[in-house]
């Protein structure tokens, strides 16, 4: 009723500079109280959805002029949409409201310029993710990330971010309604968000929708699903988050590897030290406080040669190498994983040949 009263008040009074100017302002704070309105709305589950068979990489694809238009001239997007993805079920206003808020805030953490990644995969959450994060449902889903290569949060400041009203950015500079806003409309759709951030190494945030139940799995390709890979190797786990290391070495273990765990660099060496049986592969986090796992990597092959590397990173790939942390082709999986792509991923690493 504001947006319209204003409007036929600025109307009447286009011929009057200054009034006119009085009836756009007051016609410009009813528009941000809307936006806000739909914001809280959203949060709070109480906005009126209509929920449609989407699919998201089309989505992107028609929102990235868009996309192009609100980021900076000197900050790089790239889509990586992966073929044939399955459809999710969501109003499409809010699909494209949460992809442009999780750009808008990519972009606030690049002021320098740097690099956007949008990537699409199918993906699964198996027993042992749902074990791990209590609230979660065990199915398939599709998986939308938006990356940023920008200054990153400290676990602090990722501890709050889906608070309502929280914001790291200046007065006036945001609401602190970008990311309570994405996680409430993923959360009406049963879906998760999974952020990934480090100070000065960029932030993922990934998105999982459940998949549209109309799009079902052909069950001649269920049952040829080959068995999942298993082992009897020792492998040297790092990672310095307690619940995703004792989660990772409950699979390895089940699956008959040796596992030796730490919570960082120094405990990993400590047991190198005290073990001196072979150590076949090292499986350790990309960016843990103190020493990362590329100079763990380095350190580590110097004394025990031949040791193989697999790095794990909630980062999205280009963002990984885009920083700097790794280099292009290195061996990486995604957190979060599941028990099959854990293991096979393992296998393939400790089963290739060393180069001549």
């Amino acid at each position: 009723m504001i947006l319209g009263h204003s409007e036929i008040l600025g109307e009447r009074l286009e011929h009057d500079h200054r009034m006119h100017r009085s009836a756009e302002a007051i016609r410009s704070a009813a528009e941000r109280a809307a936006a806000l309105t739909m914001q809280l709305l959203a949060f709070s589950r109480k906005q009126v959805v209509q929920p449609k068979i989407i699919d998201v990489n089309a989505a992107l694809m028609e929102m990235e002029k868009l996309m192009r238009r609100v980021i900076n001239e000197d900050i790089e997007m790239v889509l990586k949409l992966t073929p044939g993805l399955g459809r999710v079920t969501i109003d499409p206003g809010q699909l494209d409201q949460v992809i442009m808020n999780l750009v808008v805030n990519a972009r606030d953490a690049m002021p320098l310029g740097g690099k956007l990644i949008l990537e699409t995969h199918d993906a699964e959450l198996d027993d042992p993710y749902v074990n791990q994060h209590l609230g979660s449902v065990a199915g398939r889903y599709v998986m939308f990330s938006v990356s940023d290569t920008g200054s990153g949060m400290d676990e602090e400041t990722l501890s709050h971010i889906f608070e309502p009203f929280f914001t790291t950015k200046e007065t006036g500079k945001g609401t602190g309604l970008g990311l309570s806003t994405v996680y409430g409309i993923v959360k009406q759709a049963n879906g998760y968000v999974m952020p990934y951030s480090e100070p000065g190494h960029g932030t993922t945030m990934k998105i999982y929708l459940p998949r549209a139940t109309q799009q079902l799995v052909d069950p001649q390709v269920t049952a040829n699903v080959e068995p999942i890979p298993s082992g009897a190797e020792t492998v040297l786990l790092v990672e310095d988050e307690g619940a995703l290391r004792e989660m990772t070495r409950s699979i390895l273990q089940q699956a008959g590897y040796l596992v030796l765990e730490a919570d960082g660099a120094e405990k990993a060496f400590q047991l190198v030290r005290e073990n001196p049986g072979n150590i076949d592969l090292l499986l350790t986090d990309v960016v843990m406080p103190g020493l990362g796992g590329k100079e763990l990597a380095k350190r580590l092959n110097e004394a025990r040669p031949g040791v193989k590397v697999l790095y794990m990173s909630g980062y999205a790939d280009d963002v990984v190498e885009h920083s700097g942390i790794l280099a292009h082709g290195t061996v990486l999986i995604q957190k979060p994983f599941t028990k099959r792509t854990l293991l096979t991923k393992v296998r393939q690493t400790l089963d290739e040949k060393d180069p001549a």
